[in-house]
């Protein structure tokens, strides 16, 4: 008898782990290009975000942690870059040291293109791609090289890394960028 209930004990536990997932309990699969577009609204909120000065609305695309970074140049040569929480710090007395231009952004209209996606499973995520600022006189753009690290967390793309590095010698004239 024990035989007999240790044999049926063994059969349903075969039958339950042989059993595929129903429809509902699937892992859905991963769709990259869903992935991609979601990146991008996170991406075009931070940039819209940072260049009218909102920190309200930048620190929603940005993850605050220990392991963040920022890197950029500036037009006199030298370089910045923030670790961790200072980013957020730094940022938020940018702003209020720097306001945008009334009703505005510094750069009204972004370019971007050469735009090239990895991502590193289905949490994870590094883009780089050629940028074109339109500077707030709308008579040239800034040609800029960026970097993002994605981070997807609790379903939201945030960003972990920042690297731009700005052109500021070699201005394109509004009329040329093709």
């Amino acid at each position: 008898m024990k035989k007999q209930r240790l044999l049926l004990v063994s059969l349903l536990i075969s039958l339950f782990a042989c059993q595929q997932p129903s429809q509902e309990t699937a892992a859905k699969p991963f769709d990259e290009a869903a992935e991609k577009a979601a990146i991008m609204k996170t991406i075009e909120a931070e940039t819209a975000c940072y260049f009218k000065q909102d920190y309200d609305c930048w620190k929603e695309t940005t993850i605050k942690a220990d392991y963040a970074f920022q890197a950029w140049n500036a037009p006199d040569g030298t370089f910045d870059s923030k670790v961790g929480t200072e980013i957020h710090e730094k940022v938020q007395q940018f702003f209020k040291e720097n306001p945008a231009p009334a009703g505005g952004s510094y750069f009204p209209k972004i370019e971007r293109r050469n735009m090239v996606v990895k991502f590193f499973g289905e949490n994870a995520a590094y883009l780089i791609w050629d940028q074109y600022n339109l500077d707030a006189d709308q008579k040239k753009y800034y040609h800029s090289k960026d970097t993002r690290l994605m981070e997807k967390i609790d379903g939201k793309w945030q960003i972990v890394s920042t690297a731009a590095y700005w052109d500021y010698k070699n201005v394109i004239p509004v009329d040329s960028l093709k």
